[in-house]
């Protein structure tokens, strides 16, 4: 029996419908003893995502993004995240968004990408599947400036720490981002013999 045997939607109530959309759901789930119980969930849907990590297995380095993000800030964040390139997804491949946005937050332009796994990043209520990728890069492959698109608010810094530095900065605390330090453990696994 597949899940959507267990779940019997109610009703939809859309609350917001700005910058992306928050939906209040009421609806009834099979339990595992088999009785129905009536819940009501909110889900914040702002699409899909891809992230990636570019490296360099011979210097040893990867590509990072520094940047301000408000949600960050108004829980406490006083100061920008350190994080790998990502953007969602708009109607896009997970391959042909994740080229283009690597491009426009780090001027890198990639050859192929690798697709490693996907995850839901807070299954709770942010309905996000996101798109795990790496590549390998030179510093040859940098044919712009980066910094994202002022229009849509970007203003990113770009890193390229060793991944040894890269490491470091989790552990101290530096690098906070979910998505970022899952791809760089990935990395210390397999792209790179820590040292």
């Amino acid at each position: 029996m597949g899940i959507a045997d267990r779940v019997e939607v109610e009703r939809v109530e859309t609350l917001s419908d700005d910058w992306y959309v928050l939906k209040k759901t009421t609806f009834r789930y099979r339990r595992n003893d088999g009785t129905w119980q009536r819940q009501s969930r909110e889900t914040y849907d702002r699409g899909n995502g891809a992230t990636i990590l570019l490296y360099d297995s011979t210097r040893r380095t990867v590509v990072l993004t520094r940047q301000f993000r408000y949600p960050a800030f108004v829980n406490g964040h006083d100061g920008l995240l350190v994080e790998t390139p990502a953007g969602l997804l708009d109607d896009a491949s997970p391959e042909d968004r994740i080229r283009a946005e690597t491009e426009e937050e780090t001027g890198f332009r990639v050859g192929p990408v690798s697709c490693i796994f996907d995850a839901f990043m807070s299954p709770g209520s942010v309905t996000e599947r996101l798109y795990f990728f790496v590549a390998p890069y030179e510093s040859k492959d940098r044919v712009g400036a980066g910094g994202g698109q002022a229009e849509e608010g970007e203003d990113i810094d770009l890193l390229e720490p060793t991944i040894d530095e890269a490491l470091a900065m989790i552990d101290a605390g530096t690098i906070r981002d979910g998505k970022t330090i899952m791809l760089l453990q990935y990395a210390a696994l397999h792209l790179f013999a820590r040292s």
